[in-house]
């Protein structure tokens, strides 16, 4: 592990042949949970924090992505993200964030804060609590899943997380709210942060980041309604924070699937400053403000999770 410090110190070097590593995460669990078994419990996101600190130069997102256009960023420079407003972001992950001394940007889509939640934790979460042997989602075109064990369960809700996700915007929520009454899913939750978390959040230091109003994929709307999304989830947020909201993520965010360049255009006009995505990669000069790749830490050992810091790093292009 001593070796990987430095490989990363030269595979990014200093200035204009900088790298920028930009962390994903989404929930960070307080005790790992096998219905979850991509998202991180507090004692791994821990030694994942642990060695982002030791090994990178960690930086707001705003600030790296200004310095990686200059050519100024350190060796080794990295930022770490957080998708979608989970209110676990606060109460788990950012007490971490502290312990090790380093900020975070947090994206957030406003429709969900003050007890929403979004579709696809509708479906995840009837798939929790369905008490059957069998979900049978035929009548939406879903099909039927097996619930003999957790595994079949997570393989149950991937497949139709796949599936629904690219449905009209308006169906897709509707689908997912009936699928989540059948299992007795209730309309109201906790899994997002009110606006008071929200606020205590930006108040202690964190980056606070556009992700739209409703989490839509935004290839699908049509494009007044596309600027719509993100211009109005732009103007929540710094009304609800009074100070400016810089950065922004583009929802689910695979280049020329769930947007396009016309929406990259659209994120400037907004007034945003740089926008990332979540195409599988290290930032550099080339990537363009508006496009900047980032990357999912699935691994859950530490070597792992540092093998694959270090050969992202490589291929960066």
């Amino acid at each position: 592990m001593r070796i990987i410090k430095p490989l990363c110190r030269l595979l990014s070097p200093a200035g204009p042949s900088a790298k920028l590593s930009i962390f994903i995460f989404h929930r960070v669990l307080p005790l790992a949970d096998p219905l979850l078994p991509f998202e991180p419990s507090a004692k791994q996101f821990d030694w994942m924090v642990r060695f982002i600190t030791r090994t990178f130069n960690v930086l707001p997102l705003s600030e790296a992505a200004r310095r990686l256009q200059a050519g100024t960023l350190p060796p080794a420079a990295a930022s770490i993200t957080f998708d979608d407003g989970y209110t676990n972001n606060l109460l788990v992950a950012w007490p971490i964030l502290k312990r090790y001394g380093v900020s975070a940007t947090f994206f957030i889509a406003t429709a969900f804060l003050e007890g929403g939640h979004m579709w696809n934790d509708d479906v995840i979460t009837a798939f929790r609590l369905a008490q059957t042997d069998e979900l049978d989602l035929d009548a939406f075109g879903l099909g039927r899943h097996p619930l003999n064990d957790v595994t079949a369960r997570v393989r149950g809700y991937r497949a139709v997380l796949g599936k629904l996700k690219y449905f009209e915007h308006r169906q897709r929520s509707e689908i997912a709210r009936q699928i989540a009454i059948r299992c007795a899913v209730p309309a109201a939750s906790e899994l997002m942060m009110t606006h008071q978390q929200l606020r205590q959040l930006a108040s202690e230091g964190a980056e606070i980041g556009g992700h739209t109003q409703t989490h839509p994929i935004l290839e699908n709307l049509d494009d007044v309604t596309a600027l719509a999304e993100i211009a109005t989830g732009k103007r929540e947020l710094e009304e609800l924070l009074d100070e400016p909201v810089q950065v922004f993520a583009y929802p689910s965010g695979i280049p020329d699937r769930d947007y396009s360049a016309r929406h990259s255009e659209m994120v400037r006009q907004a007034g945003f400053i740089a926008a990332v995505t979540t195409r599988q990669a290290c930032a550099t000069s080339a990537s363009g403000m508006f496009q900047l790749p980032r990357f999912t830490p699935w691994d859950r050992t530490p070597l792992r999770f540092a093998l694959r810091s270090l050969t992202t790093l490589a291929r960066a292009n």
